[in-house]
């Protein structure tokens, strides 16, 4: 089976909470996504209603996978810069697959479709992410076809003394 991939889907209160509830099992299976586990989905829900936001003030788009069954299995959110210098290229955040379904393939079929999401966005040249170091995802991204083009050396504190590197990736569209 495949994921099922939708870009700018409806926002209904289901989806709302598919997203929280994948949001808060990906979060406390270790999944780096903002938060450190053990998570709520209320510790959650302000980050979601930021991003449901920029949604709904058109700088934010919703990128969601769902599985056989019909619930929200992956999601990526797709930023647009407002920056005028800047408009050429977008972020891709909270790029979330299930841990249910992980080792399946899923979160290489996401970053696809998240590029193709992306080529449909008017002048769009280029994705950039951030990535936490240390667990080996900027490996599985540059499989992906980004390339590593800095890192931040102990930005990010996961906790006392366990300090990560922040590094940005690109994926150029053309």
């Amino acid at each position: 089976m495949s994921l099922t991939f939708t870009f700018d889907p409806p926002l209904t209160r289901d989806l709302r909470d598919g997203v929280l509830d994948l949001w808060t099992d990906v979060s406390n299976a270790g999944g780096s996504v903002g938060f450190v586990p053990p998570v709520t989905r209320e510790d959650i829900r302000p980050e979601l209603v930021r991003h449901l936001v920029g949604m709904a003030e058109g700088r934010t788009r919703l990128l969601v996978g769902y599985d056989e069954e019909g619930r929200v299995a992956a999601t990526a959110f797709l930023a647009l810069n407002t920056h005028r210098l800047m408009r050429h290229w977008l972020w891709l955040y909270t790029v979330m697959v299930h841990p249910r379904h992980q080792g399946r393939g899923y979160g290489r079929d996401l970053m696809a479709a998240a590029a193709d999401a992306a080529r449909t966005c008017e002048g769009i040249e280029a994705i950039r992410l951030t990535c936490r170091g240390g667990l080996g995802l900027e490996r599985f991204y540059e499989s992906c076809g980004y390339k590593e083009v800095g890192r931040v050396p102990g930005a990010i504190r996961v906790a006392p003394g366990d300090d990560r590197d922040d590094v940005f990736l690109l994926l150029p569209l053309g």
